[in-house]
């Protein structure tokens, strides 16, 4: 694992095709010691620009919705499946998603949240390892193994998918309200709030 600092990939030549697509590795952000882990697929155009996952849209209707719930997004920790770039911004490849597996889980057990929350289709059947239906198990808590203990993870509609399907909407805000749930209010606005 010698291409990990901390939470950080420094370098990684794993996937030509992705090395090939993007113009940076794209890191997870937010506190390294968060109680909820937002994972997404993989960088979109504007993440590769910026070097940041969900900066576009998608990351405007999670911030939003955040928000909503009473969080904020320097509340939780962000990060992808992947770290690269697919190209054309097509689904990353089985390999390519094995080939990053290990950063991903060095990044869950190092931040240790109380939740992982699964941001569309891609990363919750690569972390569960099984068929998920988005849609119809959004808000479900299921256990992964993580360094040889449970890890809770929730599977959630993509933010995207509210831009698409304006009904989704409401099952991605209450998804984010139950994951909120899992936090213990001592960061950002729920702090703020007390005062």
């Amino acid at each position: 694992m010698s291409n990990m600092d901390g939470l950080t990939v420094t370098e990684c030549k794993r996937c030509e095709a992705l090395c090939v697509s993007r113009s940076q590795i794209v890191n997870g952000v937010g506190p390294a010691d968060a109680d909820l882990l937002f994972v997404g697929e993989g960088p979109g155009a504007n993440e590769d620009e910026q070097g940041e996952p969900f900066v576009g849209r998608s990351g405007d209707v999670l911030d939003e919705t955040l928000r909503e719930v009473g969080l904020d997004r320097a509340d939780v920790r962000i990060t992808n499946c992947v770290r690269c770039r697919p190209p054309e911004n097509r689904d990353p490849h089985k390999a390519e998603l094995a080939n990053c597996r290990d950063y991903l889980e060095s990044e869950i057990e190092l931040v240790d949240p109380e939740l992982v929350v699964t941001l569309g289709k891609v990363p919750g059947e690569h972390l569960l390892e099984r068929d998920v239906a988005v849609t119809g198990e959004a808000g479900d808590v299921t256990d992964m193994t993580v360094d040889g203990g449970p890890q809770p993870v929730m599977i959630c509609v993509h933010p995207a998918a509210t831009l698409y399907d304006p009904s989704q909407k409401e099952t991605f805000r209450k998804t984010l309200e139950k994951a909120a749930e899992f936090t213990d209010g001592e960061s950002g606005q729920k702090r703020l709030g007390d005062y």
